[in-house]
């Protein structure tokens, strides 16, 4: 009775485990893809994101005050195996990296509705959600755990073209 209980527990952990893992395809994230705008407090801010092309989609990001760039941003979306994952790089003025070369942020997606997509990368303690509200706008939301606090940083853009 042991071995059949021990065995029943097994299984229901396996399935349980499998069931859970979420299966995506880049074309899932093809809402959001646009030239995309709006006016922040860090500045002007600008990503244009490719529509889904093969096995990948790009972004490059700009903000830029009074009239003088502030950082960029080159964002890839990649299909792994099982899930699309977002690499990201900053750069500051010069077309100079921030982060390792070697290593981009990489932020698994681990969420997908209709118009809607969350990455995350639990080494940087980070999301990012990509909400598209309707034909013009999207909302982009940064959640980071700092000093054991959550923030939450809203981005929301407008269709430019």
């Amino acid at each position: 009775m042991k071995k059949l209980l021990l065995m029943l527990a097994a299984i229901v952990c396996y399935c349980g485990s499998h069931a859970q893992k979420l299966k995506a395809d880049i074309k899932d994230l093809a809402f959001i893809a646009g030239k995309w705008g709006m006016k922040h407090e860090w500045g002007d801010m600008e990503e244009n994101w490719s529509a889904p092309m093969g096995d990948n989609m790009m972004c490059s990001y700009r903000c830029v005050d009074k009239g003088k760039a502030v950082f960029y941003e080159f964002m890839l979306i990649e299909q792994t195996d099982s899930v699309p994952v977002l690499k990201l790089r900053h750069l500051k003025p010069g077309n100079i990296t921030l982060e390792d070369k070697t290593s981009p942020y990489s932020y698994p997606l681990i969420k997908l509705e209709t118009n809607k997509a969350v990455f995350e990368s639990k080494k940087e303690k980070t999301q990012l959600v990509f909400q598209r509200l309707d034909a013009k706008h999207m909302t982009v939301f940064l959640i980071r755990e700092k000093n054991g606090k959550e923030e939450k940083d809203e981005f929301a853009y407008a269709m430019t073209e």
